[in-house]
């Protein structure tokens, strides 16, 4: 591998270790979306949710008078109140939560959470390759490297699409209570992390590829090595 392919791949895979880390916040954190329900009256408490691919976290807030719009719903979430925390039941005991007591809830779920463990496996896989062609004359594990990222980068959108329309769902139920949603910074780091993983390791399958033969009489077996 020359010098300035050699740059080329460290300066391309210090990037994709940044959709990678952006990859794993998205997957542990638990700050996809943020749901509201409708504030029923004042100086009262309501309970706002939101949740990542593992656990639900509900927060309860006093909503006083003139505080906020009813419109508006229950919130801000960075109001004060009581957390807590847990674990969607049915991934440890195969029953549902109550804010996925409907069985397509529960499925999206599911499916959103399993997408996203190929994007990490993927990513794992994808780094311990690039890692390995920097030994001499391995670089050709560049290409199989840059399928494993593009392919996490596909994983990981298809895990935010999943878990989108699951959100939309909800709030379009009428078995639910919420109002209103918005997605928050978890969401993001997914998004941001399949722009990075995509579009990177097609990025590291053009740099890995052979130099193409630089005048219309050169062939390609004319070319000059690759070291």
């Amino acid at each position: 591998m020359t010098e300035g392919k050699a740059l080329k791949v460290r300066v391309t895979f210090a990037i994709i270790l940044i959709g990678v880390v952006l990859m794993f916040t998205a997957v542990v954190t638990d700050h996809w979306a943020v749901l509201s329900p409708k504030v029923e009256e004042y100086n009262a408490t309501c309970e706002m949710a939101h949740f990542g691919l593992w656990r639900i976290c509900i927060k309860r807030i006093f909503m006083k008078e003139n505080e906020t719009d009813k419109e508006q719903g229950c919130g801000p979430i960075s109001l004060p109140g009581e957390h807590n925390c847990s674990y969607f039941t049915h991934f440890v005991s195969g029953e549902s939560t109550e804010i996925f007591e409907v069985s397509t809830q529960r499925e999206y779920s599911i499916s959103a959470a399993a997408i996203a463990i190929f994007s990490v496996v993927f990513s794992i896989i994808g780094t311990i390759i690039v890692l390995l062609s920097f030994r001499k004359k391995m670089d050709y594990l560049l290409r199989p490297a840059s399928m494993f990222y593009t392919f996490s980068g596909l994983c990981i959108i298809v895990s935010v699409e999943v878990m989108r329309q699951s959100v939309k769902k909800m709030v379009d139920s009428d078995d639910t209570a919420w109002i209103e949603y918005y997605y928050s910074w978890s969401f993001v780091c997914a998004c941001t992390s399949f722009v990075l993983l995509f579009l990177c390791g097609v990025a590291l399958l053009i740099i890995s590829l052979p130099r193409m033969p630089r005048n219309p009489w050169e062939t390609c077996m004319d070319a000059e090595p690759e070291h």
